[in-house]
């Protein structure tokens, strides 16, 4: 069993505790940097991080493999990968961008093969001068979808 395959393993036994917590992203440098990106359906605590840190740590000789390891929740602005973070998120304003357009709306649903957004648009009216406030839907599939980042508001 490689280095990253046993990393992979320990992670895998570690989240199956943890139901709500799953893996965004590892990565192992060339110099055994072990980066670990955590989300969860309820947010990561730091206790989440430190379980996880443990189960991995104390699991690796460093006889064997000399490491360093870094456990952490991923970032507001970090784009969103998976359905379940997309489903997470709903009712949250997105910015999404897609091969043609980028849009900034909320997130009304979500299911395995896409997303729902609703958002208020100015138009022209149909008749007469001016513009008007219309509610606009659109429906975008995860395969359109080059980038998704949840936007913080205060």
């Amino acid at each position: 069993m490689t280095f990253k395959e046993k990393v992979n393993t320990l992670i895998t036994e570690a989240l199956l505790e943890k139901p709500s917590i799953f893996l965004i992203d590892l990565s192992i440098s060339d110099s055994f940097k072990i980066s670990v990106g955590l989300d969860g359906d309820e947010g990561v605590a730091l206790q989440d991080c430190i379980d996880i840190s443990r189960a991995i740590e104390n699991n690796l000789d460093r006889e064997e493999q000399d490491f360093s390891l870094e456990v952490a929740s991923v970032g507001v602005g970090s784009p969103l990968k998976f359905t379940r973070q997309y489903i997470k998120n709903i009712g949250r304003t997105l910015i999404v961008t897609t091969n043609s357009e980028k849009i900034e709306a909320e997130l009304v649903e979500a299911n395995d093969v896409f997303i729902i957004l609703s958002w208020e648009a100015r138009e022209p009216k149909k008749v007469g001068k001016g513009k008007e406030t219309v509610q606009k839907k659109q429906q975008i599939p995860y395969t359109e979808i080059k980038e998704a980042i949840v936007t913080v508001t205060f």
